[in-house]
């Protein structure tokens, strides 16, 4: 992910978490708002303590940042996501955290699938 496809002040966060909307499963919370005139998304994560040590957390924002840069071309670009990664998502792998994603975007419908799968 490039600097610029990144959330990181708290100011940007407290926006998206105000005015977006927000979609969760069992791992995995998304606020999304929409952004006009946006030409590529920007994600914030937030993974805390709870999650586990700090081993644990930079893993699982691994795998969410490698999830978002694999699924590019399908996310929707004119937008701001923050996740927040909960308890159960310390214990997944890549693909069970792969999976877990790609649910919770399909239900905020954020994901633009093609009809060539």
């Amino acid at each position: 992910m490039r600097k610029r496809q990144r959330i990181k002040k708290n100011k940007e966060f407290q926006q998206v978490f105000k005015e977006g909307k927000s979609y969760a499963n069992r791992q995995f919370v998304i606020y999304c708002l929409p952004k006009e005139g946006q030409k590529e998304f920007r994600i914030g994560l937030s993974v805390g303590k709870k999650i586990g040590n700090a081993v644990t957390r930079n893993q699982v924002k691994r795998y969410i940042r490698q999830v978002f840069f694999e699924l590019k071309d399908e996310i929707r670009q004119d937008m701001d996501y923050v996740i927040i990664a909960r308890l159960p998502a310390a214990d997944l792998n890549y693909h069970e955290t792969k999976k877990s994603l790609e649910h919770v975007l399909k239900i905020s419908k954020a994901l633009n699938r093609r009809k060539a799968e």
